[in-house]
């Protein structure tokens, strides 16, 4: 159990049945009053962000979040494959799960599956990725000026903007909490 005092950023515990993270918080002492600690609270599962006050007294159970290297194997239907590279165990998780965080995943790349009392609930990419163009228009001289972009595919089937001098077999160094291009590698 955690009190109210002792919040720290980072800090995951467990509020009526959610599995919250501080993000910020801040201990209040009013001239009048009794003091409070206010906080702003990331549902870890869910994404949403609350504001909240507690009492400093008010205690909490902590939230153990588990979050481990697998290894993407394929894509089978709506399933995704991972593979634990330790124990070689594998691990299918849904549509759900995965959403977009794949986009600029290549299969047998690393990623960090994140599970909560066991069942997984996110999954990381990693912050950057080296992937080939296979598809965009060719740069069009002049009118550069601006700082002009046009849209590319990648190898992965993920589309981005990308300066006008990108071509098709050249590969890029991409942010993948972004999606942006950072450079050519």
């Amino acid at each position: 159990m955690i009190s109210a005092s002792d919040f720290r950023n980072g800090v995951t515990l467990e509020i009526d049945g959610q599995v919250c993270q501080v993000i910020e918080f801040q201990h209040v002492k009013p001239g009048k009053g009794a003091a409070f600690v206010r906080t702003k609270l990331k549902n870890v599962i869910g994404g949403g962000v609350t504001e909240r006050t507690f009492r400093p007294t008010e205690k909490f159970p902590q939230a153990h979040i588990d979050s481990k290297e697998y290894q993407y194997l394929y894509k089978d239907g709506d399933l995704y494959n991972f593979m634990n590279t330790e124990n070689y165990e594998q691990i299918a998780l849904g549509e759900e799960v995965v959403s977009d965080s794949l986009k600029f995943v290549k299969e047998n790349e690393m990623v960090k599956l994140d599970s909560y009392n066991g069942n997984v609930y996110a999954v990381e990419p990693p912050f950057f990725v080296e992937l080939e163009v296979t598809e965009t228009e060719p740069g069009v001289k002049g009118n550069t000026a601006t700082g002009a972009n046009k849209p590319a595919t990648v190898e992965t089937g993920a589309v981005l903007m990308v300066p006008l001098f990108v071509n098709i077999g050249d590969k890029l160094k991409i942010d993948t909490r972004t999606g942006e291009y950072l450079s050519r590698a």
